[in-house]
């Protein structure tokens, strides 16, 4: 390995570096759908699980409250989701155009992930997938 800099030792650093590639082949690659990926893996959450609480969709996708209800408030006028209270909770539902939108979104996915095992390979994109989703969730409840 060809250190390029000082902070490739960092895990904030190289981490952060990462996270930027990553989130540019994704927003190639889920830009078929006019879709940024976290409004895209938010979609598919919903409609694999209809009626779903904000505040488990917030824990599946290691969100906070607030950010979630900002991406289902722009999903809800883009009438991708339906926003349902009962009482303290809101529950998040599917619509027709997001079901319909679905296998796009998942096609978009996958390429994505084909993409990065082209580069990877296929064992070490998943040892690593598996490594930086551990280490998030050790890291989380620090």
């Amino acid at each position: 390995m060809t250190n390029k800099h000082e902070f490739c030792k960092c895990l904030y650093y190289s981490a952060n570096a990462l996270a930027r590639i990553v989130t540019k082949m994704a927003e190639e690659e889920f830009s078929a759908v006019n879709l940024a990926p976290s409004y895209a893996f938010v979609v598919m959450t919903v409609n694999k699980n209809p009626g779903i609480l904000a505040g488990e969709l917030a824990e599946i996708m290691m969100l906070t409250p607030s950010t979630v209800t900002r991406l289902i408030d722009k999903l809800e006028s883009q009438q991708l989701v339906k926003k349902h209270c009962e009482g303290r909770s809101t529950l998040i539902y599917p619509t027709p155009k997001s079901v319909e939108l679905n296998e796009a979104i998942k096609a978009a996915w996958y390429k994505l992930y084909v993409r990065y095992v082209e580069v990877l390979g296929q064992e070490n994109a998943l040892h690593l997938t598996g490594e930086i989703y551990q280490s998030a969730l050790k890291l989380e409840a620090k």
